[in-house]
């Protein structure tokens, strides 16, 4: 029998954080379209934008550790420490970013399969970890997919060709980021009824 109650318990604590999540769905719409429109921007520049790009880097960063640690606020157990452990780098890679935005484009443009590796294994792992409470999962996981395949085809280029496809997939990330985003935010809202 208290294998029982305790599964209740489970359940009744499920349903109160899918209540509170369900309260914030526009969170992840409005970052999701937030998303769309700086993965607009992005594509728009080129190569005498460095400056720019860098800081919308840092703000792509810093936006993304704010996600983490609201995600954190509404986790518990070890998910809650992998929020906080991203949102910590995130927040730590925005401010660097933001106040050497220069040597970042740089410094991205070399390191661009490596950042594209770890969004895509961050994807994959919260698509899995969130299967069983979001019908959309295989959205997250084909994203993160796509972000792994980049990674690699990135990391073989030349830095020239790497500088030239930081613009073109800094955008595309971010496109990716506020589609996922903005379908999450209308699963979570769906979730008002359940909870």
């Amino acid at each position: 029998m208290s294998a029982v109650s305790e599964v209740g318990v489970n359940e009744a604590e499920a349903r109160v954080v899918l209540g509170k999540m369900s309260e914030l769905w526009w969170m992840w719409l409005v970052t999701g379209v937030a998303w769309v429109i700086i993965s607009l921007v992005i594509l728009q520049f080129d190569k005498s934008s460095v400056n720019t790009i860098g800081i919308l880097i840092g703000c792509m960063f810093l936006l993304t550790s704010l996600e983490q640690f609201v995600f954190a606020g509404l986790s518990s157990g070890g998910m809650r420490l992998v929020w906080l452990i991203f949102g910590v780098l995130f927040l730590i890679g925005g401010f660097v970013a933001i106040f050497n935005a220069t040597d970042t484009f740089a410094v991205v443009a070399n390191i661009l399969g490596f950042l594209f590796l770890l969004v895509g294994v961050f994807w994959l792992i919260e698509a899995l970890t969130t299967r069983a409470a979001n019908p959309m999962w295989w959205l997250g996981l084909a994203s993160g997919i796509l972000m792994i395949v980049l990674a690699f085809w990135t990391s073989a280029q030349t830095f020239t060709t790497r500088a030239y496809m930081l613009l073109v997939f800094a955008g595309i990330w971010a496109l990716l980021h506020g589609t996922t985003d903005i379908v999450k935010a209308f699963m979570v809202r769906s979730l008002r009824n359940v909870a």
